[in-house]
């Protein structure tokens, strides 16, 4: 019996495969025709779903040490009718009463593409069903900025968020980082990075099909037919990220998290992959390696999933489950 995709995933994606077919794939190393077709397909994917309306989005600048501007967007219930849909404030929303959690969001793109405004709809939904606030990072991307720009953009993000938890009523002891695909690997770096540097404390890391390996190159026969994110689109985004360096024996665990050796001291995890993803064996040796080092952690292998399953095939009753999963431990903070 061989690996297939799960029927209600196979059905969304059928028309998406369909539209592909006869669109040849980009060689490797070609980030530029990548971000013109997958950024305009991750945006369309995210309008298949309504921004949440009960959200309001209030837009920061972040001033990087080495002279970067930096978007920073804060998603956030509404508190009254009034409340504009996207707002560019210099003041800080001051209008919960007691401090409570929030998550420092990441986003997708395989280090090379993805922004935070193509996310709006999938952060303002988790926002709206947890009722905890986002703060999203627009890291840099590679290859214009190889590593380790993206990890140290999403590091400042985290010290921002800290920084001025009083102004925006947040715990600072309730902040979790969270990301899925490469956003999930920076969430990763970030939670080391922390940890090595003695810096902001992390409540809890959300790792959403994280792309933690940059050795992740030889094509698996189970999986390669259904991969969303193919093995060429990976070598071209680790290619991007760490130049020469990708695959060698001298990628640091901050660049490349699968690298790590000893994962003491590390937050609490909760890790998901689909059973057809790309990165299921890094993430499951990932999980392995957390727990072995005394972290927490929840993990999750979703069967017939490929990667990103859960933003097409939105309705089906895999990506109902790691929806509220997600919400779950969210609201656990």
């Amino acid at each position: 019996m061989t690996l297939e995709l799960d029927p209600q995933i196979a059905e969304a994606l059928g028309p998406f495969v369909a539209g592909l077919a006869d669109v040849a794939p980009p060689p490797v190393g070609d980030v530029d025709s990548r971000r013109v077709v997958m950024n305009a397909m991750l945006a369309n994917v995210d309008r298949l779903q309504p921004l949440a309306d009960d959200v309001r989005i209030t837009d920061y600048e972040l001033a990087t040490a080495d002279g970067a501007r930096l978007l920073l967007r804060w998603y956030r219930i509404s508190d009254s009718d009034s409340d504009s849909d996207t707002d560019t404030d210099t003041d800080y929303v001051t209008d919960y009463v007691t401090p409570g959690p929030a998550v420092l969001y990441l986003h997708g793109g395989g280090m090379i593409l993805g922004s935070v405004s193509i996310n709006d709809g999938a952060v303002s939904r988790l926002v709206s069903r947890s009722g905890v606030p986002f703060l999203a990072v627009d890291y840099r991307l590679a290859p214009e900025h190889p590593f380790p720009t993206p990890v140290e953009d999403a590091y400042a993000g985290l010290q921002w968020l800290h920084e001025h938890a009083a102004e925006l009523d947040v715990d600072p002891a309730r902040i979790a980082v969270m990301g899925d695909s490469a956003g999930g690997g920076l969430a990763a770096a970030v939670s080391i990075l922390a940890r090595d540097r003695g810096g902001p404390a992390i409540a809890r890391q959300l790792l959403i099909f994280p792309m933690l390996d940059d050795r992740t190159t030889d094509p698996d026969a189970h999986i390669a037919p259904y991969a969303a994110w193919t093995y060429e689109d990976n070598i071209t985004g680790w290619q991007a990220f760490l130049g020469a360096r990708a695959g060698g024996a001298d990628v640091p665990a901050l660049a490349a998290p699968a690298r790590l050796e000893d994962a003491t001291g590390l937050p609490p995890a909760y890790l998901e992959v689909g059973q057809l993803d790309i990165f299921r064996d890094e993430d499951l040796t990932y999980a392995l390696l957390l727990g072995r080092g005394g972290v927490p952690v929840e993990l999750h292998l979703t069967p017939g999933a490929p990667h990103e399953y859960d933003a097409i095939a939105y309705q089906s009753d895999a990506a109902h489950r790691a929806i509220a999963d997600r919400v779950r431990v969210i609201r656990s903070l």
